[in-house]
């Protein structure tokens, strides 16, 4: 474990913000992974990007990123010098330009969530770089952001889910042309196979998106279409599932690479109906209960789902597998987060934590098993 009293050579460079709906997430998860980072003796260098994409390397994009002006419009009024490409510290990119402006540094921690961050995007702009970097790799990524795609991974995998439908946001929108009759009949179709196909309650969520951001729970028809349309303003394919009657919201960390190790089991005891965005973020009310009161074979089956959902997808570094429990008892993966949140409320550093690794260790852990995988992927021939 490294300590605030070491200086640990390996400068790393802390990478928040982004496109996504999720920014102001990204920020506070980096508040806490900078601070971390901070205490067991690392050098870090903030890199900000903005809602509209820019690059922020000033003296300190994160102040920049949260103040009220850069809420406002994306960015704010940066001068021209804050904004700069990345480039590492070993190998310059030759398409990347004002690398001056950018201090060296020796591993990324991406601590972005969701579209244009934990998507695979920025993993394979640092593999082009051969930068080390904290995390899953593109497939992992990518594969997990789609909910659609990581089910049928899942699936493959033997692993339990629930009941679910997918459309896209093209054939649903073709519905709203109400001045011919046939294409009105689409969306009314769409929804008569949906009712048929899953039980109320359902939910609907985008494909590619977190922090439960468009997401909702629906109980009738007319709350199902305009459940849809929120959907379809975050993403073009639409995940459409079956309720779990009074499920209980299980969470587990899982951490490592090819070998990877689950943490205690937590539970969410939201603040509202579900776990949306407000009872994760504003709503103080929802509570984290570590462990989870669940009897120790459950656990241990949740454990090992987690490590074997994580392996389905290749992962890397870290995640969070999310589970959904039935009263009678019945047990579903809901999804895999491969850059789960940092926040002071979040669960992952909470759980472990809770198993016996701190922050400031779960940070280290985490950088040297970024070196390891960068490593190991260098012995990988390119050329004949």
């Amino acid at each position: 474990m490294v300590t605030s009293m070491t200086c640990n050579p390996v400068r790393v460079g802390v990478l928040f913000g982004g496109k996504s709906g999720e920014h102001e997430i990204s920020l506070l998860s980096a508040q806490t992974v900078i601070r971390a980072l901070d205490d067991a003796g690392y050098e870090t260098v903030r890199l900000g990007i903005t809602k509209t994409g820019e690059w922020l390397t000033g003296a300190d994009p994160l102040a920049q990123l949260t103040s009220s002006k850069v809420k406002e419009n994306g960015h704010g009024a940066l001068k021209e010098a804050d904004a700069a490409p990345l480039a590492p510290r070993s190998t310059q990119f030759p398409l990347m330009q004002h690398s001056e402006r950018l201090p060296p540094v020796d591993l990324i921690f991406p601590v972005l969530h969701g579209p244009y961050g934990e998507d695979g995007t920025v993993q394979g702009l640092l593999e082009m770089l051969e930068m080390p970097y904290v995390g899953c790799g593109v497939l992992a990524s990518a594969v997990a952001m789609d909910k659609i795609t990581a089910k049928a991974l899942f699936a493959a995998a033997g692993i339990p889910q629930v009941a679910y439908r997918t459309l896209l946001r093209r054939n649903w929108a073709e519905g709203r042309e109400s001045d011919a009759g046939p294409r009105e009949n689409r969306r009314e179709k769409i929804l008569d196979e949906l009712e048929s196909a899953l039980p109320y309650p359902l939910f609907v969520k985008p494909a590619n998106l977190g922090s439960s951001v468009g997401i909702s729970k629906v109980r009738d028809r007319a709350e199902l279409a305009h459940a849809i349309e929120l959907a379809c303003r975050y993403d073009r394919k639409v995940l459409v599932e079956e309720g779990v009657h009074d499920a209980r919201e299980l969470e587990v960390s899982v951490l490592g690479n090819d070998a990877p190790r689950a943490s205690v089991v937590g539970e969410v005891v939201p603040a509202n109906e579900f776990y949306d965005y407000e009872a994760k973020y504003l709503d103080k009310g929802s509570r984290l209960l570590i462990p989870a009161d669940i009897p120790p074979a459950l656990a241990d089956e949740i454990r090992l789902l987690s490590v074997r959902a994580f392996q389905a997808l290749d992962g890397a570094g870290l995640a969070r597998a999310d589970f959904l429990l039935g009263a009678d008892g019945q047990l579903f993966l809901n999804e895999l987060n491969t850059m789960p949140g940092f926040t002071a409320s979040s669960m992952y550093p909470k759980l472990w934590e809770a198993s016996g690794v701190p922050l400031t260790e779960l940070v280290g852990i985490l950088v040297d098993m970024a070196l390891e995988r960068h490593t190991d992927r260098r012995q990988n021939r390119i050329h004949r």
